[in-house]
């Protein structure tokens, strides 16, 4: 597939993926499913630090779910965007975070500089990934800015990589290039697929 072929996939991807998550039904009964399956993972058992997010729009909704996580004897952090790049935090009250850009829940301007709050994507045990569109191999898709993939490309190669999303996110097969990651598994609230994960990266042969 040449690449404004790819191109034109991902996008016709992107915007079936994009509408059927805003016209999900019960939106926060079905995520409350789908973190309840998440927590109860062996991965989410084990690990002591773990990067979760904020969700917005119409992502799986997680901010029910954070309270309980910060609560827990677990290390919670959440990424925050600055200047194209992802920054990591480590959340331990949800009076931390403030309404910042695009109308999303972000770590407050006036804590980010705090030491203790700086957290090293390699100290992660697991990441929670998110993304618009997936298959049942961990295939994923996300808005297309690379954000994670920066992220990603420094995390310890053992670190699980998790995505939520609704059943309805989920596709035949999502296009993959040599440089994007395959999840280790993906929640929905029907099932846990199993994914290629980082033992095996994409190929532009397969898209």
């Amino acid at each position: 597939m040449n690449q404004n072929a790819l191109a034109e996939k991902k996008r016709q991807i992107r915007k079936a993926a994009h509408a059927a998550r805003k016209a999900q039904p019960a939106k926060d009964a079905v995520s409350q499913q789908i973190t309840n399956r998440f927590v109860q993972l062996a991965e989410y058992v084990a690990a002591q630090w773990v990067m979760w997010y904020v969700d917005v729009r119409d992502e799986v909704r997680t901010r029910h779910a954070l309270p309980g996580a910060v609560a827990s004897d677990k290390k919670i952090v959440i990424p925050y965007c600055v200047d194209g790049e992802l920054q990591l935090f480590l959340l331990e009250s949800l009076q931390e975070l403030e309404v910042g850009m695009y109308e999303i829940l972000e770590p407050r301007e006036d804590l980010r500089n705090t030491a203790s709050k700086n957290v090293d994507v390699k100290q992660l045990d697991l990441i929670l990934v998110p993304g618009v569109g997936f298959d049942a191999a961990g295939g994923r898709i996300g808005h297309g800015k690379g954000y994670y993939d920066k992220l990603l490309e420094n995390a310890r190669p053992e670190t699980p990589l998790i995505s939520l999303a609704f059943e309805c996110q989920m596709f035949d097969e999502i296009p993959m290039q040599r440089h994007d990651i395959f999840m280790d598994k993906v929640v929905t609230e029907k099932r846990v697929y199993d994914g290629i994960g980082r033992d095996r990266i994409g190929g532009s042969d397969k898209a």
